[in-house]
């Protein structure tokens, strides 16, 4: 039997205008030396994130967070201790270093405190290395006495511990706009991204997408009402949010690539963790290529639940960016310019006229926590840095009843951290710089 190419082009079919794309020296170290006598090195994002996760290893308790400096290109190492020999090891791997009040340890019981008393449809948290703060973010619809209760909740962290902010936009998944898959479950249509084409751990062809969108619906089509292509395999959502996804053809081929629009694919060669200030692209097929930065890691959002009236829908461990997104490119893929694949679109708030702010499923929790691998198994999967939000490996599939679903609404409850959803994040329709001075061309 002839093999049939995935008809499922990774990412987003539907970009708009052109999205060139320039990787002349994608594969170019930008490492510039040893750090001798403690200066700091120049890095790619990549190699920033796995630095750090060697220097959180090696500093233990003294390390309290990273995040990568894209102007400088260099890795910045938060350290709470003192101590001269841990600041010049830090120094000695080629980090800058910058003593700070809070530790990892104080950061995540602040989190827990939140958790146990903040958890409100609408609000979202996560750890922000750049100011040292959990980063907290109430949408529109936190008002009267939920606001009052947050603002309590925060202020008793103590001074220094968090910052409050508020946002005119409302926390939503983005289901119903995606390279684009299609659903009919009952009272209507569902439509999302595909994220990234994998290898599922019996060898057969699949695909990962958003977990919101897995719950949803269990056959998945390339075109609207056609036949199904694809059944869910897995499904997870709230608390993670991915789905693993497998074509009904075993001898169907998945590239290991991303569309980025106007005939032009990214290779994607591994999967990585995601490194706060790192320059990130996201493709949908209902807007197409755009980018920017990543701003938060380890994030919590609270979703107002679709399935549940007055329940909340929280995921746990996303990444937190100013990449805007809107309804129909959950799922879709997040990766870097070197082609390596960071995240799965689950939710937000704005859009790609004003501004916003994504959330997404690491990647390298997904492959864990399903067995899968990226394309043919090729590269490595394990990603570089902390895995200490990775998905819950036990994760059974989620419900495949094909319950109704409001194409237009969110289809679940992405509990990841949230930053400032009104339209703060900057303008991603231009051209992002790549780590290695390349660029790829997103559109508005």
């Amino acid at each position: 039997m002839p093999k049939r190419k995935a008809a499922i082009a990774v990412g987003g079919v539907a970009a708009l205008g052109a999205a060139a794309l320039l990787l002349p020296h994608a594969n170019a170290s930008q490492d510039k030396g040893q750090a001798a006598g403690g200066t700091a090195k120049t890095l790619k994002a990549a190699q920033a994130s796995g630095l750090a996760a060697q220097l959180q290893k090696a500093l233990g308790d003294a390390f309290a967070g990273s995040y990568y400096d894209s102007g400088k290109q260099q890795l910045v190492v938060n350290v709470v201790s003192g101590d001269d020999n841990v600041i010049q090891q830090a120094k000695s791997a080629g980090a800058m270093v910058r003593q700070v009040k809070n530790s990892t340890r104080d950061l995540k019981a602040a989190a827990t405190t939140l958790k146990t008393k903040a958890t409100i449809p609408g609000t979202s948290w996560a750890v922000d290395p750049r100011t040292d703060k959990i980063l907290v973010t109430a949408d529109s619809t936190v008002t009267g006495a939920k606001w009052n209760r947050l603002q309590s909740t925060v202020q008793s962290l103590g001074s220094g511990m968090a910052t409050l902010k508020k946002s005119a936009g409302t926390f939503k998944t983005f289901v119903s706009g995606g390279d684009a898959i299609f659903a009919q479950v009952q009272g209507g249509g569902v439509r999302c991204s595909l994220g990234f084409n994998v290898t599922a751990s019996d060898g057969s062809p699949a695909f990962l997408t958003a977990g919101h969108c897995g719950v949803a619906a269990k056959d998945w089509s390339d075109s609207q009402n056609g036949q199904p292509i694809a059944t869910v395999d897995q499904a997870k959502f709230p608390g993670n949010d991915f789905s693993l996804v497998k074509y009904n053809d075993p001898s169907t081929q998945a590239p290991s690539e991303v569309n980025a629009g106007n005939g032009q694919t990214v290779q994607i060669t591994q999967a990585a963790d995601a490194t706060v200030g790192e320059t990130v692209f996201r493709m949908g097929s209902t807007t197409g290529l755009h980018d920017g930065q990543v701003t938060g890691l380890d994030a919590t959002v609270n979703f107002q639940s679709e399935t549940n009236p007055g329940g909340v829908d929280t995921v746990n461990g996303l990444i937190q960016t100013n990449v805007c997104a809107e309804p129909g490119d959950s799922g879709g893929s997040l990766f870097t310019q070197d082609g390596s694949a960071v995240g799965l679109t689950s939710g937000g708030s704005g859009d790609c006229t004003s501004g916003g702010e994504t959330f997404f499923q690491p990647v390298t929790a997904a492959l864990q926590a399903t067995g899968a691998t990226l394309g043919n198994g090729a590269g490595d999967q394990s990603g570089a840095g902390d895995q200490s939000g990775s998905a819950d490996p036990s994760a059974s599939a989620g419900d495949q009843s094909g319950g109704s679903a409001d194409p237009s609404a969110s289809a679940g409850d992405p509990s990841g951290g949230g930053s400032d959803q009104s339209g703060s994040g900057s303008d991603q329709s231009g051209t992002g710089a790549g780590d290695d001075g390349s660029s790829l061309t997103s559109t508005r």
